[in-house]
């Protein structure tokens, strides 16, 4: 079955970026698998259910492309780790809530040992007749996040070697989500979106932002072109936890890159006001559909129709109609962490789906 393609795409439909606020209960069963106290066959027992109750949310909150709410991920990165032998983990201490924080950095060459998502997908596919969409961590953010000179530089002596030999293991990954008919595929980069922010660079000590813009780029299409009819989708945001922003600043730094990015769409923040205003998107490639982050999933205002209609006639004025879809800025749980509760994400998409459902009635 294939993959849902550009041409299929209608004005105006709903995504969401992929996770949702879980319970705590969730997030114990998920640190209890991970310290080997459950199998994953227990994991999955206690797990599906929950999932069950995300799906028929997004259903009821009236979603186009619905995911599983990453209930089962312990982190949008890690997953890649999780399921890739030659990476070790660490606790590096405690959130505010307590719970254990987890890293993760390579330390021998990479093989993957376990589909990463296919097994999550299948069961989403399984229990909705809603399209599906499915995340997976980009090559450039799981070098950024997983490769560290000290810990990683025997198996990998530069980051670059690490984030190429990442591509192949996601390429078989998309291949196999194809085969189980999941709608669209996105791949997270939001440590290209960090780029726009002169503190983020300095901090990371970046030498060559173009160099790691082209990174970017060129994995991102070494992976996509090898699925050239099928709906690829990258989404980009500030790095998030406990509703605070981990960079800001305008996309215009990277906007020249999504030209030479060969997706489908592009998955932005503009709701919040550290993207800079809505006026980059006047770079923004033509033929590209575009992702309009309508809701600030760092806010714990509930959007009204009118605030989003507003932001929707703002991205209308760079973007047409047929090139546009909407979506909150970034997932509700980012990075696994989520203050906020399922009614609060319930109707802030209940709320862009009331919207959608009026705008394309106009079109």
């Amino acid at each position: 079955m294939p993959l849902t393609n550009k041409a299929s795409i209608k004005p105006f439909e709903t995504f969401v970026v992929g996770s949702l606020p879980r319970p705590r209960w969730v997030l114990d069963v998920i640190e209890k698998r991970l310290n080997n106290e459950l199998s994953e066959k227990e994991c999955a027992n206690l797990l599906d259910p929950a999932v069950l109750s995300a799906i028929k949310m997004q259903e009821q909150a009236g979603l186009d492309f619905i995911s599983d709410g990453e209930y089962r991920r312990e982190n949008y990165v890690r997953i890649f780790a999780d399921n890739v032998k030659g990476f070790k983990r660490t606790i590096r201490g405690t959130d505010q809530e307590g719970r254990i924080q987890h890293e993760a950095y390579v330390v021998s060459k990479i093989e993957q040992f376990n589909p990463i998502a296919v097994k999550d997908a299948s069961f989403l596919r399984k229990h909705t007749n809603r399209k599906i969409i499915v995340a997976l961590p980009a090559p450039y953010t799981i070098g950024r996040r997983m490769w560290d000179q000290k810990t990683s530089s025997k198996a990998y002596p530069n980051r670059t070697e690490f984030v190429w030999d990442c591509v192949p293991i996601l390429k078989n990954e998309i291949n196999e989500l194809i085969k189980i008919g999941v709608d669209a595929i996105q791949l997270d980069e939001p440590w290209l979106a960090k780029l726009v922010d002169p503190k983020h660079i300095e901090d990371s000590q970046i030498q060559s932002v173009s160099e790691d813009i082209s990174l970017s780029v060129d994995t991102i299409n070494s992976i996509v072109d090898h699925f050239p009819n099928h709906f690829i989708n990258v989404h980009f945001c500030r790095a998030h936890g406990y509703r605070k922003h981990g960079s800001e600043g305008k996309y215009d730094p990277i906007m020249e890159a999504l030209t030479r990015m060969n997706v489908s769409r592009f998955a932005m923040e503009y709701a919040t006001p550290v993207a800079g205003g809505i006026e980059s998107l006047k770079n923004f490639p033509s033929n590209k559909i575009l992702g309009l982050g309508v809701i600030d999933h760092t806010s714990t205002n509930i959007e009204s129709h009118s605030t989003i209609k507003k932001r929707v006639n703002a991205a209308l004025k760079y973007v047409k109609p047929e090139m546009l879809t909407l979506n909150p800025d970034c997932g509700f749980a980012p990075s696994a962490l989520n203050p906020m509760d399922m009614d609060e994400a319930y109707l802030k998409l209940k709320s862009m789906c009331e919207i959608a459902t009026l705008l394309k009635k106009e079109v």
